[in-house]
C-alpha cells in the first residue's frame, strides 16, 4: 500500500473530500426548500437554501483549487478530478461517481484505491529515513 508524501496532503485530501460530500448533499437540499419556500410562500426556506447554494459554491471553489493538485502517489493522476482519462477495470463507483468513491473511502476507511490505476493508498505520510 503506497503513502502519500506530507501531513500536509493527507489534510489536503480530507478537506477535498469533505467538499465533494458537502456539494454532493447541498443540491438536492437547495432544491428542496426552494420547493417548500415557494409552494408554502414562506421566506425563511428560502434564506437557508442561499445560504446552503453559497456554501455549496464555496466547497465547489475549494475543491476546484485544492483537488487539481492532489495526485495518486502512483500514476501522478488527481483521483479526485473528473479526467478524460480511461478508469482502470476494477475501478468501482457509489452512486455513479468513481469520485465519490475515493471520497468515502478517504473520510470512513483511512485509505483509499485510485480509480485510474487500482493502487490502494494509506491515508497516512511516508516515513523519513535520514
Amino acid at each position: 500500500m503506497h503513502r502519500l508524501p506530507s501531513e500536509i496532503i493527507v489534510k489536503r485530501f480530507r478537506i477535498v473530500s469533505l467538499t465533494i460530500i458537502l456539494m454532493l448533499f447541498s443540491a438536492p437540499t437547495v432544491i428542496g426548500l426552494t420547493g417548500y419556500g415557494m409552494f408554502f410562500h414562506e421566506t425563511k426556506p428560502l434564506m437557508w437554501a442561499g445560504g446552503i447554494l453559497i456554501l455549496g459554491l464555496g466547497c465547489m471553489a475549494v475543491n476546484l483549487v485544492l483537488g487539481g493538485r492532489l495526485r495518486c502517489p502512483l500514476c501522478m493522476v488527481p483521483p479526485l478530478q473528473n479526467r478524460g482519462c480511461s478508469r482502470h477495470r476494477t475501478a468501482q463507483k457509489l452512486f455513479g461517481s468513481h469520485r465519490l468513491k475515493v471520497a468515502n473511502n478517504i473520510l470512513f476507511k483511512d485509505h483509499f484505491r485510485c480509480p485510474y490505476c487500482g493502487e490502494a493508498t494509506a491515508m497516512e505520510a511516508r516515513v523519513r529515513r535520514t
